[in-house]
């Protein structure tokens, strides 16, 4: 069959379509273009807010209106917690967000029967193992993403994915380090641990192993690969955390917290499992075992929660100020049925929280601008060529481009930088050999 995939969301759900593609392909199906005509359409959804729910929707029906006659298959997180509304949509096939193989077989089987709607949902809340898929991808990618944790148990008043995705399962440290190495000899120069809360990794498992564990695990066994971390909630930053950490020279020194809100207020309604002062002895800690090279430290944070008062949002942004991030995503709250947070008192009207996000925004570009000024000589991963320039990343995850009449794909670097610009760095290859 020629089958073509839509991912919507998270780098998690990126890695599970990737594994996706390689269980189609390697059952002899083809993989075709979502823009074009095929078989099949496999769209993998995300249900973080309300927003990805209607994009998830658009999608299904943009599947459905390009080929009539074409199954549409839908699995992520949107049906996991929604399936009433798939009644609605064309749908032919409904999985969630557990067993990718099973999926791959009822693909098949309902492509050749094409009889009625197949659903396919479990209980995501009792799940309890960790499932095995095939990591890296199928293009030649210069990073691969290494799923190793799935699940979350926070229980955050805004969010619903604890319960699309369950508790947490973690990939043991020995498989991870395998398939590490697997990646490492097929060529990718950057791996990136991934997972719905990494934080969480080793929880669940004998003996309940720490993240820098697997952390050591997967730096000693790719030595020639960047390793970069997810998104990590401050209490993970610790000093031994960073004592160990700042010991291996193929990790990425770019840290992405989990920040939210800057006010101890908001964060309490967030229900999430520190405040400010905790937050600010990560990014300490950071900045004191991570001098050379320089490290990065991003964060998210969502602006107009409930209950978000003028002074509150001008004492969150004071705070990030303080950090001194070297980028931020900034979400305007986005109400998500079903979660504590969507029938809190004092919902922040729309406009309201547009103008927040602008302000928030205005100020996290020119804390981005403040950290890319310092940079002079860099080392880059180029991964495309677009609008003609080759474009990468440095360990820090800024982004470089040079301009350059040959093929820089998965090649390191040295550039020398001569403009800063609004959120990435122009600049020349110092010289012709490869690092």
């Amino acid at each position: 069959m020629n089958i073509a995939f839509y991912t919507l969301g998270c780098k998690v759900n990126q890695y599970e379509t990737q594994a996706l593609e390689q269980l189609f392909t390697a059952r002899g199906h083809t993989l075709v273009p979502f823009e074009g005509e095929a078989d099949a359409y496999i769209i993998n959804t995300c249900t973080v807010t309300a927003v990805s729910d209607k994009k998830s929707r658009q999608t299904i029906r943009q599947a459905r209106k390009r080929s009539p006659e074409a199954l549409v298959a839908v699995c992520g997180c949107y049906p996991q917690t929604h399936p009433e509304d798939l009644e609605e949509l064309p749908v032919d096939l409904a999985a969630g967000t557990g067993d990718r193989q099973a999926f791959v077989e009822l693909v098949e089987k309902a492509c050749a029967e094409r009889r009625e709607k197949i659903t396919a949902l479990d209980n995501a809340m009792q799940r309890r193992s960790f499932e095995l898929l095939p990591a890296g991808g199928l293009e030649g990618r210069t990073r691969a993403m290494l799923k190793v944790e799935d699940g979350c148990v926070n229980f955050c008043t805004y969010c619903i994915i604890p319960y699309a995705r369950g508790p947490v399962r973690s990939l043991p440290l020995a498989s991870a380090a395998e398939q590490a190495g697997q990646l490492a000899a097929e060529g990718y120069k950057e791996l990136v641990l991934t997972g719905i809360e990494i934080s969480s990794w080793g929880r669940d498992l004998e003996g309940k192993p720490e993240l820098i564990d697997l952390i050591e695990g997967v730096c000693a066994t790719a030595p020639d690969c960047r390793i970069r971390l997810g998104s990590l909630e401050p209490r993970t930053i610790t000093e031994e955390f960073c004592r160990r950490a700042a010991k291996l020279e193929n990790l990425c020194p770019h840290f992405h917290l989990s920040l939210q809100s800057g006010c101890d207020a908001t964060l309490k309604r967030m229900n999430r499992k520190y405040d400010t002062a905790r937050f600010m002895e990560s990014v300490g800690l950071i900045w004191g075992y991570f001098q050379n090279p320089v490290p990065a430290i991003t964060a998210d944070m969502i602006v107009g929660f409930p209950g978000e008062t003028d002074e509150e949002f001008y004492e969150s942004i004071d705070f990030a100020r303080r950090c001194a991030f070297s980028s931020m995503h900034i979400f305007p709250y986005s109400k998500r049925p079903g979660t504590p947070a969507a029938s809190m008192p004092g919902q922040v009207p729309k406009a309201v929280k547009e103008e927040r996000a602008r302000e928030a925004a205005e100020a996290a570009a020119r804390m981005e601008h403040s950290y890319l000024k310092q940079w002079d000589k860099v080392t880059v991963l180029f991964e495309e060529e677009r609008d003609g320039l080759w474009w990468g990343h440095t360990r820090q995850y800024c982004r470089v481009g040079v301009p350059s009449g040959e093929n820089l794909h998965n090649q390191l670097r040295k550039v020398q930088i001569t403009v800063v610009e609004k959120g990435w760095l122009l600049g020349q290859l110092i010289n012709l050999e490869k690092t």
